[in-house]
């Protein structure tokens, strides 16, 4: 870089071309890096974990389309289709729906620095990592924060809920759909009126479920909703998908205070993502090359339909190491699959079924690698 700085300083200005040779008299500190002088090379895998997944060949290919820019009346188009299809999986009406530039964690912030002000009271289900996750966020926005702790597996009943509703009466109810770190679909029928009869919002996580378990945004009476899209819908990780109704839309922007963060804020998603009129507003700069994987996965959601359930906890047989099981399968197989995460780490094996990775091909192959792995893998006989 340093070397065509000093070669481009013979078509500069004056100014400039002098900026550049003060800037070529320091000693380079740092040489250039010896293994970014090679090529990129990455193992042809199997990912069965519980994300990312594989993508398809079409997501893929629309990962090398040439760039344009971020504003440009195609690549607003593009977003605007983007919208139509995160509609379509949502099964959602709401005009205040787009994509964040973050993975499925960011989108948790977004809802609930949008939604949450310091005071206001916040049900959480907590039976798994999730929300363990969003009840640290919260108590950092300075929110009342009650969980509602179950088992890992364990799901939560309409009476369970309206307990808690009855008892912290919350401006928000946090579920999540498909847990990821216990492998645990829960239920939503009935939750939406529910909150609803108790002046209450439902927030619904459906990062590892969407796509591959019915959900219906608007007929389930759920108010916010997010997604993300390296799961069922095979496009890379880095960006999610979320959905506001008008009754959290009135929450967010009748507000008393602002939301701790500038760059979630809904406000101004909604302006760049043409929420609020055909008029926008610029934000931040998009992820031009993802956001076209992401229609491209859309797309393919739409032509087909709803795939298998998600993501299969199995407990480790007594005896295993899971470190060993999984190293093996993935030596010997090039199979990606996961152990525990929080409540479940250590425990068991978590296997991903996501979008384009679910066929029966798939199967056979991760349950071949498993029965050969316990038969290599070392066992505790105590």
């Amino acid at each position: 870089m340093f070397r065509m700085l000093a070669k481009a300083s013979v078509t500069l200005g004056s100014r400039a071309a002098g900026w550049v040779r003060t800037m070529g008299s320091y000693q380079l500190l740092v040489p250039p890096p010896e293994a970014l002088s090679k090529p990129l090379s990455v193992p042809t895998r199997l990912l069965l974990g519980p994300g990312p997944s594989n993508l398809a060949p079409r997501v893929l290919a629309a990962g090398s389309l040439r760039m344009i820019g971020h504003m440009q009346k195609e690549m607003l188009q593009i977003m605007e289709e983007i919208k139509q299809g995160i509609q379509y999986v949502f099964q959602t009406r709401n005009p205040l729906t787009l994509v964040v530039s973050g993975s499925g964690h960011c989108a948790m912030e977004t809802a609930l620095f949008n939604l949450l002000e310091p005071g206001d009271s916040f049900l959480i289900g907590t039976n798994g990592i999730w929300g363990m996750r969003a009840a640290e966020i919260a108590d950092r926005i300075g929110a009342r924060v009650h969980q509602m702790i179950k088992k890992p597996g364990e799901h939560y009943t309409l009476q369970e809920v309206e307990e808690g509703l009855a008892q912290h009466k919350p401006v928000l109810l946090f579920l999540v759909h498909g847990e990821s770190s216990t492998g645990v679909v829960q239920p939503l029928d009935g939750f939406g009126e529910l909150c609803h009869r108790y002046q209450c919002l439902l927030l619904v996580d459906s990062v590892a479920s969407l796509g591959g378990v019915p959900i219906y945004m608007d007929q389930q009476g759920i108010d916010i909703m997010y997604s993300s899209s390296q799961k069922v819908l095979n496009a890379p990780p880095g960006i999610s998908l979320i959905s506001f109704n008008d009754k959290a839309k009135y929450k967010v922007y009748s507000r008393k205070t602002k939301p701790v963060s500038f760059y979630t804020d809904i406000t101004y998603l909604a302006k760049l993502w043409g929420c609020e009129g055909e008029t926008r507003v610029i934000h931040h700069t998009t992820p031009v090359t993802s956001l076209y994987c992401l229609r491209e996965s859309l797309a393919l959601i739409a032509e087909q339909e709803i795939r298998l359930p998600t993501i299969t906890t199995v407990t480790v047989p007594a005896g295993y190491n899971w470190r060993d099981i999984v190293s093996y399968v993935l030596d010997h197989f090039s199979i990606e699959i996961s152990g525990g995460l929080g409540p479940t780490e250590e425990k068991v094996l978590r296997i991903g079924l996501l979008g384009y990775n679910a066929t029966t091909e798939n199967v056979d192959r991760v349950a071949k690698a498993l029965r050969e792995a316990l038969q290599h893998c070392p066992k505790n006989k105590l």
